[in-house]
């Protein structure tokens, strides 16, 4: 990759996005997984569950083996964009919403590592770009497929109202990073800036401090150093233009069904019938309770 092409040119990768998502749809570079949506109600809260019985060749088909790194090199029929001189924007290969972004770092991070400043800028620089839901699983707990650091993105425009988000106007709006006194589970909570999106700022320090201060909050540890190599427990972390929520996670899977980040957004992958009846016996709020933490006393 050339110096030119180390910057992301402002206002490009929707347009980027559609023209990648089109031949990657010729060549056969990515494959739509097909769904069927239901929605289970629970304390006012209408959960998505999304059945796709392949999941479990989706699995397989993405592991490709315990050594194979998919984004070191790239498939260059799912380059999107450069992001910045550290990040990439990748399609994913397996869809199961139009326009699923990747935003991956160029050399080897590890998932379970800290968060730097230099992520918080390539998060920001997408965001502002593409209004979407950014999520990002760190750690096999918290539902990472890929030991290779990257945040996700869905764009708003294909998913609709995020389930989860009502609860939020129940936040403290006098503190920057707080709790929301409706989950039950231990988190925290912060309104975005919106200066952080502004093209015109350089706001990723900003956002990087308020993301240690989520991490804290949370009750996880804050290392000294902010270098890609300080580890940090299990979480998910949930960014839009409005807000950020961070989740520590105790384990991986409610049962037999895997929960990332998503989950805590109102939203749920089930590969059968079995997997959904087991969420609306139990109920999606006893399952994020079960992955998670409790709140403290």
């Amino acid at each position: 990759m050339t110096d030119q092409a180390q910057h992301l040119t402002p206002g490009t990768l929707p347009a980027s996005l559609r023209e990648r998502m089109e031949h990657a749809r010729r060549c056969g570079a990515i494959q739509f997984m097909q769904t069927c949506l239901d929605v289970i109600e629970q304390e006012g809260i209408p959960f998505q569950v999304r059945i796709m019985e392949s999941l479990a060749k989706k699995a397989t088909a993405a592991s490709g083996g315990a050594n194979v790194n998919p984004f070191l090199p790239c498939d260059p029929d799912l380059f999107v964009a450069p992001i910045s001189p550290t990040h990439l924007a990748l399609l994913n290969k397996f869809n199961v919403v139009e326009g699923h972004l990747l935003i991956v770092t160029r050399s080897f991070e590890d998932q379970c590592c800290q968060l730097t400043q230099k992520d918080c800028e390539a998060l920001l620089i997408t965001l502002t770009e593409i209004d979407g839901l950014i999520f990002y699983n760190a750690g096999r707990e918290a539902g990472a497929s890929q030991s290779h650091k990257h945040f996700q993105l869905l764009p708003l425009d294909a998913i609709g109202p995020i389930p989860i988000e009502p609860l939020f106007r129940f936040a403290h709006p006098d503190e920057m990073v707080g709790t929301v006194p409706k989950l039950q589970f231990r988190h925290a909570y912060a309104g975005m800036d919106a200066d952080w999106t502004n093209p015109e700022k350089l706001s990723g320090a900003s956002f990087h401090a308020c993301y240690r201060q989520l991490l804290h909050t949370a009750g996880l540890s804050v290392e000294a150093a902010t270098g890609s190599h300080a580890l940090t427990a299990p979480y998910n972390l949930l960014v839009t233009r409005k807000w950020a929520l961070l989740v520590p996670r105790s384990r991986e899977r409610f049962e037999d069904i895997s929960i990332n980040a998503l989950g805590f957004a109102g939203t749920f992958l089930v590969k059968d019938q079995r997997q959904l009846e087991t969420l609306r016996r139990m109920g999606p709020l006893t399952a994020l309770r079960h992955v998670s933490f409790p709140n403290p006393a």
